[in-house]
């Protein structure tokens, strides 16, 4: 069975990986602990996941640890939800034949 991650919302612009998982090990052992953070600037989306070597930690720290401070902000915790399977977007970038890829149409008037 795939181990279970927890879902942390609501959190501090400030908090790093190491004080996210310094927080959640009060509860268990954790094998990682991940903020999220945007690829293009660097900072932190505001969420990010833990991950427990003991799938039993996990609802032990959504009980203790959901609506507590970590870097003075009240944090969400819960069961992640596994990632869906979301269709590729097609943005039609390689599709040069016809009115594809965005290109200017020309009026037929």
């Amino acid at each position: 069975m795939a181990q279970q991650n927890l879902f942390v919302g609501s959190l501090a612009y400030a908090t790093t990986d190491d004080t996210l998982k310094a927080h959640f090990e009060q509860i268990g052992e954790v094998a990682s602990a991940r903020v999220i953070t945007d690829r293009d600037s660097g900072r932190s989306k505001g969420f990010g996941f833990v991950e427990y070597t003991n799938d039993a930690d996990n609802q032990k720290a959504v009980d203790q640890l959901d609506g507590k401070e970590l870097d003075g902000r009240a944090i969400s915790v819960g069961l992640a939800r596994p990632k869906e399977d979301r269709p590729k977007r097609d943005f039609g970038g390689n599709d040069r034949g016809g009115n594809g890829g965005g290109s200017f149409r020309q009026r037929s008037w």
